[in-house]
């Protein structure tokens, strides 16, 4: 089996492609990086992967009449890399009905947030306004509402007592950073199934039927 291919949407510095770039280059890991796509031609990321020898684009939003006709070249530049599961690390343009569904059980996105709670942004700031025990972050599917889709992983944080939307940033994009590349690798490893908007993650060793839909003949 082929290791799966991936193509990462970035708008800014990218510290979640750094983590997948980073698992992809360790042999053993499933997935490589086909190539990393930002909306900016600034974005800090661009560079940082550039380095790494992964093939990057820009489509530039600005640069289009409307929303289809971004995502519609956005799309052909997915399309040419080859890539099997799209992944928004930071990718900060609202995607879609068209192209979530175009790519249906192949695009994931990664929250700061234990969704359902805390969609949007804001969120650390919300979490401590609220008084919430715990922060976290969230790995899914993606839908066509906003932060919305079945979840694969997360991971929780404990809010301190004296902690800043600063402080908690920091502490819950460590756990970012480690269930993003694990989510990745149960793909790859064909161990994800969904059944009525449910993710299921096999044993190892004993594979799900893999979610990636086939291309089109």
């Amino acid at each position: 089996m082929s290791d799966l291919r991936l193509a990462i949407l970035i708008s800014g510095r990218g510290s979640n492609m750094e983590a997948l770039v980073e698992a992809c280059a360790e042999p053993s890991f499933p997935a490589r990086v086909a190539t990393v796509i930002s909306n900016r031609s600034d974005a800090a990321g661009l560079a940082t992967v550039a380095h790494h020898g992964i093939a990057t684009a820009v489509v530039d939003h600005k640069k289009f009449e409307d929303r289809e006709s971004f995502e519609l070249a956005l799309d052909a530049v997915i399309e040419e890399s080859g890539a099997d599961l799209v992944c928004l690390a930071g990718f900060m343009r609202l995607l879609g009905e068209g192209f979530v569904e175009r790519r249906h059980n192949r695009l994931i996105n990664i929250h700061p947030s234990l969704l359902p709670a805390y969609k949007g942004l804001d969120t650390h700031e919300r979490v401590l306004a609220d008084g919430a025990r715990f922060a976290g972050c969230s790995v899914h599917f993606v839908r066509a509402a906003m932060d919305a889709g079945p979840i694969i992983v997360q991971a929780a944080v404990p809010v301190a007592a004296d902690d800043t939307p600063d402080s908690l940033a920091r502490r819950v994009l460590e756990q970012e950073h480690r269930i993003y590349p694990l989510a990745v690798r149960w793909i790859a490893e064909g161990r994800v199934s969904l059944h009525d908007e449910r993710v299921t993650v096999a044993e190892a060793g004993a594979p799900a039927q893999a979610v990636i839909n086939p291309p089109a003949d």
